[in-house]
């Protein structure tokens, strides 16, 4: 099964353009999947075959899923592996612009006009 439209995503403006808030691929896989599934974190866990705490840990987005986890997250629930890593890709980059905002401003452009 494979879900195509995620509730959880809102927008925001950046620059005048409409962009997404950062949003943890934990917050996904709790309200995307587990919750409208009635699943817990030990049944994916033992579906994935990995330690409940790795999945209780990422719902509760404290940590990133890694590669070994977009894998298996992707055949848990018959999608890609690409769509949990652009989800933690995106979140981090988010993250990591909002924290340097204003370092990145002092910054100048090289070998432009």
């Amino acid at each position: 099964m494979a879900f195509t439209m995620l509730k959880s995503l809102i927008t925001t403006e950046e620059k005048g353009q409409p962009s997404l808030a950062p949003l943890h691929p934990g917050e996904v896989l709790r309200e995307e999947y587990m919750a409208p599934l009635g699943l817990s974190a030990g049944k994916i866990a033992k579906a994935a075959n990995v330690p409940r705490t790795r999945i209780e840990r990422i719902v509760r987005e404290e940590i990133g899923i890694t590669a070994d986890t977009a894998v298996r997250l992707g055949k848990v629930f018959a999608t890609t592996p690409e769509f949990w890593m652009n989800l933690q890709s995106r979140y981090d980059l988010l993250v990591a612009k909002a924290a340097l905002a204003a370092e990145l401003e002092e910054i100048k452009l090289l070998g432009v006009g």
